[in-house]
């Protein structure tokens, strides 16, 4: 009879992690790997993922990868067909145009769109008949805290992210009854590579000062979250959207 604590683990379970070369994608793969998954790294090129692959095969993790730009749609169903069932999809790729809603041209517009929200779309209509096939599946679409907490300067970032926790959302309306599950991950302020620039300069600190932990999170704060959705022990959890932040969307100022 397995105990409670059996319940977060992800053993014969394979999970495909979206751009999670580095930062939080990574994070949350090696976490998945971890509680037993068999990992499916991504990004642009396997190439790119190899060091990343060694390390948690040295673990002694079960790991591959699957290279592809989210914009080649070609691309990603042959990836996807090499990959075998996947029972668990983490979209975790957010690419970000951080400049005033003016200088956005509509093609740039569409692209992020396309990049952060489509390619979701089309994710799911590759993995989702499998799941629904074995009666078992997560679906977890990485947003932000900018999806309810706009600012200014990422009109088309914060676009994407609302309509994927909408998306999230319609999954799981659609799919409650077949044993599919779909929720969100919203992360607040976290201190990735991408964010480098900004935690040095006064907005960084403002945000810091705005957080009531007054720090940003570590990447690796966001695995048990991650861990959570993606386990049998969520599976009563659907439609929701689980908040990493710290306390930021809870106040309204400190």
């Amino acid at each position: 009879m397995s105990t409670f604590p059996d319940q977060f683990r992800l053993d014969g379970r394979t999970a495909l992690v979206t751009g999670s070369g580095r930062g939080l994608g990574w994070e949350m793969a090696n976490g998945l790997a971890e509680a037993g998954a068999r990992v499916l790294l991504h990004g642009r090129s396997r190439e790119r993922l190899s060091t990343q692959v060694e390390t948690l095969r040295r673990a002694g993790r079960a790991c591959d990868a699957l290279g592809f730009d989210m914009a080649d749609r070609a691309a990603m169903a042959a990836e996807i067909a090499t990959a075998g069932p996947i029972d668990i999809l983490i979209h975790n790729v957010g690419e970000r145009d951080r400049r005033p809603f003016a200088d956005i041209a509509a093609d740039d517009f569409a692209r992020l769109i396309d990049v952060d929200l489509s390619a979701a779309h089309a994710l799911v209509k590759h993995v989702v008949p499998g799941m629904v096939e074995r009666r078992w599946g997560r679906l977890i679409m990485v947003t932000s805290i900018v999806a309810d907490l706009a600012v200014p300067g990422a009109a088309s970032y914060i676009a994407a992210k609302g309509g994927l926790a909408a998306l999230s959302r319609a999954l799981a309306a659609e799919l409650g009854a077949t044993g599919v599950t779909s929720n969100a991950l919203s992360p607040g302020f976290f201190a990735t590579e991408t964010n480098d620039q900004l935690i040095a300069s006064p907005a960084g600190e403002r945000q810091r000062q705005r957080c009531p932990a007054k720090r940003w999170a570590e990447p690796r704060e966001i695995a048990g979250a991650a861990i959570f959705l993606a386990s049998p022990a969520a599976s009563y959890v659907n439609g929701h959207t689980l908040t990493v932040d710290g306390g930021v969307s809870a106040t309204y100022m400190s």
